[in-house]
């Protein structure tokens, strides 16, 4: 394996260092220093991070290929910095068996660019009647750590009960598309007085705020963790707030389109700002922002969900829920929280990697940049605009071009650069071993 030494980077904390890679883990610099074929990578005005983490991604594979690949999602993955990726179980055939799960694992490695970590339906065919083989997956080559029906709510309140039982039996965390679907009949939009006066079915906001103070009171009364999927009421972060002070094992995220975007977009009926849960009120961004920023809400993730142009470029009625977000989440954090000073760089590897990896119990993270752990790195320019998506088969992209801050300009994944001077390039194939 290629050794690097990437000289005059900022580290979180504020420092400026050496960091070196060698036979895929971080050394001291003066291991590499001098010797031949050391490749030497030249990083005054970046920030160095430890390689960013999704706990929730939709690579589409399989029976979805039209829309991404475990490659392509790979690929665009790594231009945004990622270096792991959960990839969402609403494929086709729904990964609900450990078949399906191994299998996904097994193609992310034959990829090489990230390492992507299946998630497993909690409910058979995501038709939340009955659990699926969760203990299967679990014990898999896949080895799933994170269950979720996303995409579906599991409604039934005795079906979650059981699936949490059974997550704590096995050590693992369900995470929950917070949605009754009672209250989102025929919705598209957020319900409020803009979707009245757009004619538009509205999609309230107790409706997932109904289903998150039933799930953390149910993890109460089990015993056990839950993770809240793509919190985008605040509403919902007051529910959680009151949570954890109550000693609940509560986790949540928020998406980047979630601490951006807002309901006024969908004035334009422009499907690329169509998604589940619907763009909020801007006191809803302001509140995630805030929540975020004091921990409330613990992450950072994606929900990056490609779609065909056909499932986009059409009636805003009928349209797909959805937007690509890999590429440009990190721009997104960096415009929103960083330079208003609400998150600091440290604060940033928190939301976008050690929590997300101990979440989905991803090993490999737990000392970010240490001499002897794996060396999973990105290398960003804070000041210069990051560009269009490039790397996803699908362009439901609902951000400006070239004009958020954030260009990632190396990926380091396992000790493998996947991205160089911004651009990809093809790393050697990530044995099984390292992967995992």
């Amino acid at each position: 394996m290629t050794s690097y030494l990437i000289s005059g980077a900022e580290l979180p904390n504020g420092t400026r260092a050496d960091v070196a890679i060698r036979d895929g883990h971080f050394v001291d610099p003066s291991e590499v220093s001098g010797r031949k074929g050391t490749v030497l990578v030249g990083a005054s005005g970046l920030i160095a991070l430890p390689g960013l983490v999704d706990l929730h991604t939709h690579l589409r594979q399989p029976g979805l290929e039209q829309a991404e690949t475990i490659l392509s999602g790979s690929q665009s993955g790594a231009l945004g910095g990622f270096t792991a990726l959960h990839a969402m179980a609403n494929t086709d055939p729904v990964a609900d068996t450990a078949g399906i799960t191994d299998a996904v694992a097994r193609m992310g490695r034959e990829a090489g660019y990230v390492t992507v970590r299946p998630v497993g339906a909690i409910t058979t065919g995501l038709a939340g009647e009955e659990l699926s083989a969760m203990a299967a997956m679990a014990a898999g080559p896949g080895a799933v750590r994170v269950f979720s029906d996303d995409g579906k709510c599991v409604h039934d309140s005795l079906v979650m009960r059981r699936a949490l039982e059974q997550a704590k039996a096995l050590g693992v965390v369900v995470a929950q598309h917070s949605q009754d679907p009672r209250l989102t009949i025929d919705a598209h939009m957020n319900e409020g007085a803009l979707s009245s006066r757009l004619g538009v079915v509205g999609w309230p906001a107790v409706a997932e705020e109904s289903i998150v103070a039933r799930d953390v009171l149910l993890a109460e009364y089990v015993g056990t963790r839950l993770h809240v999927c793509h919190v985008s009421t605040a509403g919902s972060v007051d529910v959680i707030r009151w949570a954890k002070k109550r000693g609940i094992a509560v986790t949540a995220e928020v998406t980047p389109h979630h601490l951006l975007l807002t309901e006024d977009l969908v004035g334009s009926f422009d499907p690329l700002f169509k998604v589940n849960p619907p763009l909020r009120t801007a006191e809803d961004t302001r509140a995630l922002r805030a929540a975020l920023a004091d921990g409330i809400i613990d992450i950072v993730a994606t929900d990056h969900a490609p779609h065909p142009s056909e499932s986009k470029e059409c009636a805003f009625g009928e349209a797909a829920f959805g937007m690509v977000g890999l590429e440009m989440a990190l721009p997104v954090v960096i415009e929103t929280l960083v330079n208003p000073g609400l998150l600091t760089w440290s604060d940033v590897a928190r939301v976008f990697s050690s929590a997300p990896a101990a979440i989905g119990s991803l090993a490999g993270y737990d000392a970010p940049l240490a001499v002897g752990s794996p060396a999973h790195l990105t290398l960003v320019d804070p000041t210069t605009a990051a560009l269009a998506p490039r790397g996803s088969l699908s362009s439901n992209n609902p951000y400006p071009e070239n004009v958020l801050p954030g260009r990632v300009m190396f990926t380091f994944h396992h000790g493998r650069a996947t991205v160089s001077n911004g651009e990809l390039v093809a790393p050697d194939v990530v044995s099984a071993e390292a992967s995992r």
